[in-house]
């Protein structure tokens, strides 16, 4: 194992209302960083593993982000969600049975019918892959955690070390990436520096510098991601 998941990030133009939006339908608690950016903290009283970071970011979306989570709703609709500023963009049909949503910087979500005997909240990281069996078995190998699925059809991995969620997906689609992700991770490092995640096939972007003392990277399909130091705090 190479890495630790350690948490979810998205830029945006708006970081302090981002993150609103988010603690409201997460019924978390929004921690001002003091520098623009902001977290929200899915149980209240301190960064955890279900922590969300929201970057100000000066450019405006391009496209298509290609990570969203997965949400299971507490009430057999999503009109919470939308009384909270989330806006419809698809809902259920004969095909799926779930409304794709976005939040107020547009980054597309899913909410699910209530589940019996499961919590309602975030229960999955979805990412558009082109080859999903090859990223999950990548990551596998980075975080650790087992594989599922596969084929011509999504691919999924459980048991990833730190991962808070049910299940990482990696979701087949015809295109490949072609802008900056808006929406994505970071790892906690188990060694010293990023050697071993080059090693394995991760690209490196940027290394650590005065400003910060993370490396930047892109997987094999170029989503990217930060690897910090162990027990670096954010």
């Amino acid at each position: 194992m190479i890495a630790r998941f350690k948490d979810l990030c998205m830029d945006a133009v708006g970081a302090r209302a981002l993150a609103g939006f988010w603690a409201r339908i997460l019924n978390g608690e929004v921690i001002d960083t003091g520098d623009g950016d902001a977290r929200v903290d899915a149980h209240p009283g301190g960064a955890g593993p279900e922590s969300i970071w929201v970057n100000q970011v000066p450019e405006p979306r391009t496209g298509k982000t290609r990570v969203h989570l997965d949400l299971r709703l507490a009430d057999a609709d999503p009109s919470a969600l939308l009384a909270a500023g989330a806006r419809l963009v698809g809902e259920p049909d004969a095909e799926v049975d779930w409304w794709v949503l976005a939040d107020p910087d547009g980054n597309q979500f899913c909410a699910f019918p209530p589940g019996e005997d499961k919590r309602p909240g975030v229960f999955e990281l979805v990412v558009d892959s082109t080859d999903p069996a090859a990223q999950a078995a990548w990551w596998a190998g980075v975080v650790g955690g087992q594989v599922g699925g596969g084929g011509e059809d999504y691919a999924y991995l459980t048991g990833a070390a730190g991962f808070p969620w049910e299940s990482w997906i990696f979701d087949p689609v015809p295109e490949r990436k072609r802008v900056k992700n808006r929406v994505h991770w970071d790892v906690d490092l188990t060694g010293p520096d990023a050697t071993a995640l080059i090693a394995a096939g991760a690209t490196l972007l940027r290394e650590p510098d005065d400003r910060a003392a993370w490396w930047v990277l892109a997987d094999p399909e170029g989503n990217e991601f930060c690897a910090f130091p162990p027990r670096h705090t954010q």
